[in-house]
């Protein structure tokens, strides 16, 4: 992937080595317990590349609002400024501003561009507690994305996923989130999920993923048509990633057997699917996974 030279963005909060703080017991949303069996549901479906857990706890306890936390600011003593991850991470996000930003003009309306915080660890969030266990995710009540840059290196040694192309496909798809939460959708799943069933809200949510995907092969489109940033072999590496993180394959690894109904993020061949429709396509339209009969 080209980037080097290219922009970078100032939203970018880098709190790594600062350390999260915060130990603390069980879980409790909207005045209810939630069991072992509920968390294990919210970690398989925010772990990789979605909604932070603690935002699906909320939902499927029946609470609905953000949880109150103290927000962690600046560049973490120790930390290099410029090393080589965090530039690469300013300059996807940089891309992605400036996509959206014109997407959204083209539109007459205004992209809000949303903040990237670095952690290591662990970190608070307008959405609960954020480890690095769980992956990337974007958390609607303070409009920003979360990436423990760790898991780039969980990509490689587990998933066998390299390439940056393969990471920025990660920033990209999170940065659909947000995307999404701008348009309203966000909160309409929600509404929606917290009143069917849930298998029901599985589905939703499976919808929600995709379109995320489809959105950040949107990004690759139009970053590619403008800066031409993609090299040979960096389309393949991304559709491998999406392909690795599908929840038949992490099922499959998990639990050595397949149960769809209860798929959050969609199978790998819809996820490489709709991620390819996007970067085929480059338009918003087409990624409308809600009004598909077919996923």
């Amino acid at each position: 992937m080209k980037w080097e030279g290219n922009r970078e963005s100032d939203n970018v909060e880098d709190v790594r080595g600062s350390g999260g703080g915060g130990g603390g017991g069980g879980f409790g949303f909207g005045g209810r317990s939630v069991g072992i069996g509920t968390i294990v549901i919210a970690l398989v479906g925010g772990w990789i590349f979605g909604i932070n857990p603690m935002t699906i706890l909320n939902i499927m306890s029946g609470g609905g609002g953000a949880v109150p936390v103290q927000q962690q600011q600046g560049q973490a003593p120790g930390v290099p400024a410029n090393d080589r991850g965090s530039k690469f991470v300013r300059v996807v996000l940089a891309d992605t501003e400036d996509v959206w930003t014109a997407l959204f003009r083209e539109q007459g309306g205004t992209y809000q561009k949303p903040a990237l915080q670095l952690f290591s660890g662990r970190t608070q969030t307008a959405c609960g507690a954020g480890q690095s266990a769980t992956g990337p995710f974007y958390c609607p009540a303070d409009r920003k994305v979360y990436l423990d840059m760790s898991f780039f290196q969980l990509m490689e040694e587990r998933f066998k996923v390299e390439g940056e192309f393969a990471q920025a496909y990660v920033i990209a798809h999170e940065i659909g989130h947000h995307v999404q939460h701008s348009m309203g959708l966000t909160d309409k799943v929600d509404e929606a999920r917290q009143r069917g069933t849930e298998k029901q809200a599985n589905a939703m949510s499976v919808r929600l993923e995709l379109q995320a995907d489809c959105f950040a092969g949107v990004w690759a489109f139009h970053a590619n048509q403008s800066r031409a940033i993609l090299e040979q072999g960096d389309v393949d590496a991304a559709l491998k990633a999406a392909t690795a993180i599908g929840d038949d394959a992490l099922q499959r690894q998990s639990q050595g057997h397949v149960v769809p109904d209860s798929f959050t993020h969609g199978s790998s061949e819809q996820r490489a699917r709709w991620f390819k429709r996007g970067l085929d396509e480059g338009k918003v339209a087409s990624c409308d996974t809600f009004a598909a009969r077919q996923l």
